[in-house]
């Protein structure tokens, strides 16, 4: 009876710690999966905003003088703001895509935030949009710029894109047991088109009238024929 009796407290043991590393790992997926949805919301959004605001200004030299001239993200480069869009996309094509290419779609993610920062670090002192517009205004081609300052937005945008960044590496970590959003509506749709067996009832017994009249209600033939 001694011997039968050891295993017993490890098995419970074993089964305590199973029960804990899987709760462990249910709060790990549910918490990537609300920091990578807010990472890339917020992340977009930051990049979006920045790439509508002024990111340098300066003052145009021509005949009648200065003029001061603005160009927002836009006019820099408008790379920023599509992969912001890509990226938003590519996050919920995560949830509808299984295996492979659900790491093909979070790498997907990662990239577009690594391109956003990288754009947005490269027009920190890009001068070629405020020369353009410059050039626009007075009709000169090579008119001066000088008194050129940028603002903060860039930063704001490379921000974002780190955050979008981060969301795309959530994925790729974690994205595995992250839930499938077209799973549920395949077996769904799958149970709807399936057809379902007819419940065979059983004949009245001829004894019990009452059944007989509620075969005829139901419009079926008392008599259990068929045709």
């Amino acid at each position: 009876m001694s011997t039968a009796a050891v295993p017993q407290p490890r098995n419970q043991a074993e089964a305590a710690a199973r029960a804990k590393s899987g709760s462990a790992a249910g709060k790990r997926t549910k918490l990537s999966l609300a920091a990578a949805l807010l990472f890339a919301a917020l992340g977009a959004a930051l990049v979006l905003l920045a790439s509508g605001r002024t990111w340098a200004e300066g003052n145009a030299v021509f005949a009648q003088g200065d003029l001061r001239r603005a160009v927002d993200g836009q006019d820099i480069t408008g790379l920023p703001g599509a992969l912001a869009i890509v990226g938003l996309a590519a996050l919920i094509a995560v949830f509808a895509a299984r295996g492979l290419g659900r790491y093909a779609v979070a790498g997907v993610l990662a990239l577009c935030g690594a391109g956003i920062a990288v754009g947005s670090l490269l027009a920190l002192d890009d001068t070629s949009a405020l020369e353009a517009k410059a050039a626009e205004t007075t009709g000169i081609a090579d008119t001066a710029i000088h008194g050129v300052s940028h603002t903060p937005w860039p930063w704001v945008a490379f921000t974002g894109g780190v955050l979008i960044f981060l969301a795309g590496v959530l994925a790729l970590g974690y994205g595995r047991a992250w839930p499938a959003m077209s799973g549920r509506y395949e077996r769904a749709g799958g149970d709807t088109d399936r057809p379902r067996p007819r419940r065979s009832r059983p004949a009245p017994d001829p004894d019990r009238p009452e059944e007989l009249w509620k075969a005829l209600d139901r419009g079926e033939d008392p008599t259990g024929r068929v045709g």
